[in-house]
């Protein structure tokens, strides 16, 4: 592939895509990594530079996690920056059988993990018994 071809034009600076300097325009989402301890689900989300007790939240809703991260830029008098800052979320399917209400979050060095301990998933269905309603007839006889 020649040079000419690997790049794009933005404005008058040329982006070279080979050289991964695109990924500065695009925000970036919540980077995780999953993994199983045993019996206990692990999930770590790389959040540095945030105050977790203002800047993160986790909601656990209909077997997913929702976590959102706020980064606000407080320094105006910056000549050049490559961090991102607003509000990033993302939605993380959990797997069958955790316990809802063994789900914590703890932040440290720039990782929030959220753990929860996975049980033996148990079948959401049950029988419907169908009743039988006596037949209603339409005229009198």
């Amino acid at each position: 592939m020649s040079t000419t071809s690997r790049l794009l034009h933005v404005g008058l600076v040329p982006l070279d895509w080979t050289s991964q300097s695109w990924r500065q325009l695009i925000p970036s989402a919540v980077r995780i990594e999953e993994s199983l301890d045993g019996p206990t689900y692990v999930l770590r989300a790389e959040a540095p530079g945030v105050d977790p007790a203002k800047d993160v939240t986790v909601v656990y809703h209909d077997g997913a996690l929702r976590l959102e991260i706020r980064r606000a830029d407080v320094r105006e008098d910056k000549t050049r920056t490559e961090f991102h800052y607003g509000t990033y979320g993302r939605t993380v399917s959990l797997p069958d059988g955790v316990d809802e209400e063994s789900i914590k979050a703890s932040y440290h060095d720039g990782i929030l993990e959220i753990t929860a301990t996975l049980t033996e998933p148990t079948d959401d269905y049950r029988t419907i018994p169908v009743t039988v309603e006596p037949t209603k007839h339409a005229g009198k006889h």
